[in-house]
């Protein structure tokens, strides 16, 4: 598949460099060389497109190794990817915002990149889906850490359309989250084909997988609604659900047959209702698959597989509702009441002059309407056959064209058993059945909770404040003394612990603490991740009273990014500007009021006549005021929509 995506890659290069070529030539013989060319250019992608569609419906890649008498089902091949350095990227980033040394953390970028290297090639079970799921979580933690919501990162992500093999590139890690997940999705089918579909085990694990396969790309469908690639475009992720919901219910029909179908009439109409069930689901799909756009990129052999098993199966229903009218006479004793409930059921009007209980005793009608089902079977029978010769990829496939045959040859062996000469004057249509199904499938959610991914640049502190979308001033340190064990401020929070009720006179906020920081670290110990009561202990901690703490506080960080987003979209020079914050002349006056007597920290905080200092109120911080901004002109900028992200 990698090859041949390369290929396409450069067929397609070839074509875009001939129609440049065409468009920018004025010298007619020039003009007819380039078109000559382009067709063989055409004509070499088109080669390579179906190259890569037979990889797609192949049954030795990608089905079951066991040797089966089963139509072959339709898997989803997993998409390509290009190498990805995260590097440099994340180095410069973690210098930059998070102001800490980036070679601390070469041995997690070095995780991150041998996790996406082992998620391109996954094993086909469960192990894998978990090798997925568990780089899909962690691009969140990724994503909330180094990619900021308006700022592009710089890096490139390339992903190979699974339909098509056109690659498809952006600066964005919307697109890597996608691509996973539809793997996700596809590597789900392909378990699913590979189950044994001759054991009752492997049968329920199909119809688990598919199930699976549907919830993941119906999750990528309402996810992610602006996906450049085409094989993640909503129209065709509603298709492909579709395509693997209807797979389950084949598997259902299967599995229901496995012990084998016996010769009785409520066993039969069962069956019957089973078969139809699955030749609808089929119907559906092959309907959407032959609508526009999708028509123009889905798998030729795909939508001709889905035609034929919607005729295989509807003619399987009519095969056993005729085996039950035919073979079984309503015998003294029987219980009409179900038969005659169980007959109405299967249609939706009786064939006119008909009533379900007069059928079930009359032995010429019973047979009457038995062989006109046959027909319908036949009929349903060539159709199939038909369709399966017309496409390329399904001639090939020996085992679909067995099963076909011999289902062929069982409806017409029976229908010429039955044959009698007044056959040309039976002119009765056999009426449509009706579907139903003992298992309805439906679409299973994923659910990525279930498989832990561990943060890998945790060490840079809790994800709730230590993220892209959030700015801090750079970590200071706060030299200050212990006096009679009063720190001079209380402490709050956990993880990380802030700064808080700060006596203003006190050693740390003379030496520059604010109320409201977040402490880092303490005495050269990081503190990020620790509680109140641990962070205590190391301020208190050793008898010292000379306490080295570093601290970091929150700015104001949606404006100035706004900023910063709407200068990079125009083309001019980065600029990072302060954000001053005026103060009120009343909040000037406090810094200046001295007491006359210096009182305790704990009599300070219970003192209700002192007001904060100016210091305290000019934080932006969660829960302390925020002073009168003066009126400031509108930046042109800030006119600019700021979600350059969309995705």
């Amino acid at each position: 598949r990698a090859a041949l995506n390369q290929q396409i890659l450069k067929a397609v290069e070839d074509e875009n460099r001939s129609r440049n070529l065409l468009k920018a030539a004025t010298n007619q013989k020039v003009r007819e060389q380039v078109r000559l060319e382009l067709s063989f250019v055409n004509s070499d992608l088109q080669m390579l497109k179906e190259e890569l569609e037979g990889l797609n419906i192949s049954v030795g890649v990608y089905q079951s190794t066991e040797e089966a008498f089963t139509i072959p089902l339709i898997p989803l091949g997993l998409k390509e990817t290009k190498d990805v350095d995260f590097s440099v990227v994340l180095k410069d980033f973690i210098l930059e915002h998070y102001s800490e040394d980036s070679y601390l953390y070469e041995d997690e970028i070095a995780d991150l990149m041998d996790l996406r290297q082992a998620c391109r090639t996954p094993s086909r079970d469960e192990a894998g889906v978990e090798l997925l799921m568990s780089y899909f979580n962690q691009l969140g933690f990724v994503e909330s850490r180094f990619f900021p919501p308006t700022r592009q990162m710089g890096l490139l992500f390339t992903w190979y359309d699974s339909l098509t093999g056109v690659p498809v590139s952006q600066q964005n890690l919307l697109l890597e989250k996608a691509s996973i997940l539809f793997n996700i999705g596809a590597l789900y089918t392909q378990i699913g084909t590979r189950c044994d579909r001759q054991t009752q085990a492997g049968l329920e694990s199909a119809v688990d997988a598919f199930q699976r396969a549907a919830g993941v790309l119906n999750h990528l469908k309402e996810t992610f609604t602006h996906t450049p690639s085409y094989d993640m475009s909503p129209a065709m992720l509603s298709v492909l659900v579709k395509m693997m919901l209807a797979q389950a219910q084949e598997n259902v029909f299967e599995k229901i047959c496995l012990p084998g179908i016996r010769n009785e009439f409520f066993m039969l109409v069962k069956v019957a209702q089973e078969a139809a069930k699955v030749g609808e689901v089929y119907r559906q799909l092959h309907a959407a698959m032959s609508q526009a756009p999708v028509k123009e990129n889905i798998p030729y052999s795909w939508a001709s597989l889905a035609c034929v098993k919607s005729h295989h199966y509807g003619a399987l229903a009519h095969y056993f509702v005729a085996t039950l009218l035919i073979d079984h006479q309503l015998k003294p004793g029987a219980d009409e009441d179900h038969q005659e409930k169980c007959l109405s059921q299967l249609y939706d009007h009786m064939p006119e002059g008909l009533t379900p209980l007069a059928t079930l005793k009359n032995g010429h009608q019973r047979r009457l309407l038995g062989k006109s089902h046959l027909r319908r079977a036949i009929a349903h029978h060539e159709e199939s056959v038909r369709e399966a010769s017309l496409c390329k990829k399904l001639r090939h496939i020996d085992v679909l064209q067995e099963v076909l045959s011999a289902a062929h040859q069982r409806s017409r062996l029976k229908y010429a058993q039955h044959q009698e000469d007044d056959e040309l004057l039976n002119l009765m249509d056999a009426p449509d059945i009706i579907s139903k199904t003992e298992q309805e499938v439906e679409i299973i959610l994923p659910q990525f909770s279930k498989v832990t991914a561990t943060d890998f640049f945790q060490k840079l502190g809790p994800l709730s404040v230590f993220s892209a979308n959030k700015k801090w001033t750079p970590p200071r340190s706060i030299h200050f003394t212990v006096e009679e064990g009063d720190l001079g401020f209380t402490l709050r929070g956990n993880s990380p612990v802030q700064v808080h009720f700060l006596d203003p006179y006190c050693s740390a906020a003379l030496a520059g603490a604010k109320e409201g920081d977040y402490i880092v670290s303490i005495r050269d110990v990081d503190c990020k991740w620790l509680t109140v009561s641990e962070v205590m202990k190391l301020l208190k901690g050793k008898g010292k009273d000379d306490v080295e703490m570093k601290v970091v506080s929150l700015l104001d960080f949606t404006s100035s990014m706004h900023n910063k987003c709407a200068t990079y979209s125009v083309g001019m020079q980065k600029t990072y500007s302060m954000i001053c914050l005026a103060i009120d002349d009343d909040d000037k006056t406090d810094k200046t009021k001295k007491i006359s007597k210096k009182l305790s920290f704990l009599s300070w905080g219970t003192n209700k006549n002192r007001q904060k200092s100016a210091s305290t109120l000019c934080l932006p911080s969660v829960g302390v005021a925020r002073p009168q901004v003066k009126k400031k002109l509108p930046s042109p900028f800030s006119l600019l929509n700021s979600d350059s992200s969309l995705y």
